[in-house]
């Protein structure tokens, strides 16, 4: 009596024997929510984004506000604003984003250890479809006087 006052097991419900409607109700309406609302990178496998940016002097001063951005990553992997793309998609990527905006500006993230063919290929396709380039680079660190 004394470590059962209220005696609350007996007045719960039983389980039920099988799942209900609502259960089946809830799932279909996580699928639709996801389906409708999710980003394709939510559920999508990590991607190494693990690189660093060239150093260069004066890179700050230079910078300006693109209209575009992309990360290369590797020749099967380009992330654009729009998903994942490859090099041979790149250049009609391009072509559609340069005719709907005026003076188009494309920002590109290459790593250090990104091939130089790969970093021409993309910036060749920039150049066809009306882009300007820039690539993305940072400071260099400054020098402490000892």
């Amino acid at each position: 009596m004394i470590t059962r006052p209220l005696d609350l097991a007996s007045k719960l419900r039983p389980e039920p024997r099988n799942f209900d409607w609502l259960f089946f109700v809830n799932a279909g309406l996580l699928v639709l929510f996801f389906s409708l609302f999710g980003s394709r990178f939510v559920l999508a496998p990590g991607l190494p984004l693990s690189f660093r940016l060239p150093a260069v002097a004066g890179a700050a001063v230079q910078a300006r506000p693109p209209t575009h951005v992309i990360g290369v990553i590797s020749d099967q992997v380009i992330v654009t604003g729009d998903g994942l793309r490859k090099i041979e998609e790149l250049e009609g990527w391009l072509g559609k984003q340069a005719a709907r905006t005026k003076s188009p500006l494309l920002l590109v993230w290459a790593g250090e250890d990104l091939t130089m063919s790969l970093l021409a290929d993309v910036v060749n396709a920039a150049n066809a479809a009306g882009f300007e380039v820039i690539l993305a680079a940072g400071e260099p660190p400054a020098r402490q006087k000892p």
